[in-house]
C-alpha cells in the first residue's frame, strides 16, 4: 500500500484505456498468453518501440509509438470470473515461460531485470483469489491489469525471441548431491549473498510448478531445469573486470 501511494500513476491511464477499448469493444476470439506473445513478438512496429534512450521504455516508447498495436493485443487476453483460476495458471506459466526464454546464446544465462520482476509478483495471485473479502470482480480486476501489464513489459524489451530449447537443453553446473534438485537449489540460494532476488525468483519459479504445470508451454523436468537456471546464473559472475591506474595510464586487468 505505502508503494502504491508513492509511485508514479502513468500505468493508470495504459490500464485503464485497456479497460475502456475492452468494453466498447470486446474481442470475438480471445487469445492465451503466448499466443499474444508470439504476435507480439512478429509485430516489428510494437517490438521496436522502445528505445534505447527512452527514460521509461513502456510509458516513453511503446505508449507513445504503438499506443494502438499495444492495445490491440493486450485487450485480447481477456479474464472473466468464470475462468479466473485457468487464466491465473496462464498467466503464471507465461511470465516464467517469457522470463526463462529470453536468452542469447552463446552468452551465459542471465535473466532480465524487468522479466524478473513480473515473474516475482505473479507468487501473489493464488493468494488474492483465496481471500473472501476480495470481491471476484476485484480478483478478476487484479489479473486482468497484471496481464496487460506483463505483454506491455515484453514489448517493451523489444519482445526477444524465446528460445525454449535454451530451457529443455539447460545442463545444471551442479548435480552432484542433489544440489541440482529443489531442496539444494533453495539450499544455494539461501546462502547466495545478495539483496532477495535469486531466492524470491526461484520461489516464483517453484510456485509456478506447484500450481500451474502444464499450462501454458512450461511443463515437467522444465520446472528444475529453469530453478537451476536462476542459481547458476547468479553463482556464475563470469569474468572480472578491474580497471587499475598504472603510472598515469589506465591498465585494464582480467582476473
Amino acid at each position: 500500500m505505502a508503494q502504491a501511494c508513492i509511485h508514479d500513476i502513468w500505468t493508470r491511464d495504459y490500464l485503464l484505456l485497456a479497460e475502456k477499448t475492452a468494453s466498447s469493444n470486446p474481442t470475438n476470439t480471445p487469445k492465451s498468453y503466448v499466443e499474444l506473445l508470439d504476435e507480439i513478438y512478429a509485430d516489428k512496429k510494437l517490438s521496436t518501440a522502445a528505445d534505447w534512450n527512452d527514460g521509461n521504455k513502456i510509458r516513453d516508447g511503446i505508449l507513445v509509438r504503438a499506443p494502438e498495436e499495444m492495445l490491440k493485443y493486450a485487450t485480447q487476453w481477456v479474464v472473466t470470473s468464470s475462468n479466473l483460476e485457468q487464466k491465473t495458471k496462464e498467466m503464471i506459466n507465461g511470465v516464467v515461460y517469457f522470463t526463462a526464454a529470453a536468452q542469447r546464446p552463446p552468452k551465459q544465462v542471465k535473466f532480465d531485470f524487468y522479466f524478473m520482476h513480473c515473474l516475482n509478483c505473479s507468487i501473489f495471485f493464488p493468494t488474492f483469489n483465496a481471500q473472501s473479502w476480495l470481491s471476484t470482480e476485484n480478483k478478476v480486476r487484479l489479473l486482468q491489469w497484471k496481464g496487460w501489464l506483463d505483454l506491455a513489459m515484453y514489448a517493451s524489451r523489444r519482445s526477444p525471441e524465446l528460445l525454449l530449447e535454451e530451457v529443455t537443453t539447460y545442463v545444471p553446473s551442479k548435480m552432484e548431491k542433489g544440489d541440482g534438485e529443489w531442496p539444494g537449489i533453495f539450499e544455494r540460494l539461501g546462502e547466495f549473498r545478495d539483496d532477495g532476488h535469486a531466492a524470491k525468483l526461484g520461489r516464483a519459479v517453484r510456485n509456478g510448478e506447484l500450481v500451474a504445470d502444464g499450462e501454458g508451454r512450461i511443463k515437467g523436468f522444465m520446472w528444475e531445469k529453469i530453478g537451476n537456471m536462476v542459481i547458476d546464473s547468479v553463482e556464475d559472475e563470469g569474468v572480472t573486470c578491474e580497471l587499475l591506474l598504472l603510472f598515469g595510464e589506465c591498465v585494464l586487468t582480467i582476473v
